[in-house]
């Protein structure tokens, strides 16, 4: 059975001179902050970095799903954990011992997220879903927000489902990317149970309805 839907709103779409407002703004509505941090190295965009995420989640209570697209995670995920993530999501492309990483991020007090970029097969990661907390599928290509939602990553979505389902395993199936009413519902059905969604979210009138409108048809499907 599919748990119910997490909504995570990414603030990669709010006004970085206001963050604090933007997650205020969701708080009541959102289950999950989304927080993109992007290098300039493992993806062409430079965002937000720890220091950021530390004076941030001193404003909401609201569990930071940080997001790390960057090279050399093993260097810097700890930090976030560390600083009071819930969740930090590292990609499989970054490293080379993804288990230990999971296993360094749970010592550091977050859950441990693994992202599988859009041109990077699911099947070398299905073992290893013992080891996270969370998947996270790329509905687009990492390093950019605003792209269009990509339906053929659902392949890798059911595929996902499918083995968490069959080990009765206890993993949140994470998309991201082009999440928005038109697109939820094909990815709630694929399988996926936690959704980031940035424009469609902060490109609202009002968040906090877009959020529950989100959340309905998500939570609609089955």
């Amino acid at each position: 059975m599919t748990p119910s839907p997490i909504i995570a709103p990414s603030i990669l779409a709010a006004d970085f001179a206001r963050l604090a407002d933007a997650v205020h703004a969701i708080e009541g509505a959102a289950d999950w902050v989304h927080v993109d941090v992007m290098d300039n190295h493992f993806v062409p965009n430079l965002t937000i970095g720890l220091p950021v995420v530390q004076s941030l989640r001193k404003a909401t209570t609201i569990p930071f799903d940080v997001h790390l697209m960057i090279t050399d995670p093993e260097r810097w995920a700890p930090g976030y954990a560390e600083a009071g993530a819930y969740n930090v999501t590292f990609h499989a492309e970054a490293t080379d011992d993804p288990v230990a990483l999971a296993k360094t991020l749970r010592a550091a007090g977050s859950k441990a997220g693994l992202a599988i970029d859009r041109d990077t097969a699911i099947e070398p990661y299905l073992d290893l879903l013992p080891h996270v907390d969370t998947l996270l599928i790329m509905t687009i290509k990492a390093g950019f927000g605003g792209q269009k939602f990509l339906p053929g990553m659902l392949d890798k979505v059911r595929e996902v489902r499918r083995r968490i389902d069959a080990d009765s395993l206890e993993v949140r199936l994470e998309v991201d990317g082009g999440i928005a009413a038109e697109t939820i519902e094909q990815a709630a059905e694929a399988g996926a149970d936690a959704f980031v969604a940035g424009t469609a979210v902060y490109g609202a009138h009002d968040p906090a309805r877009a959020i529950a409108e989100l959340r309905a048809l998500a939570g609609g499907v089955g």
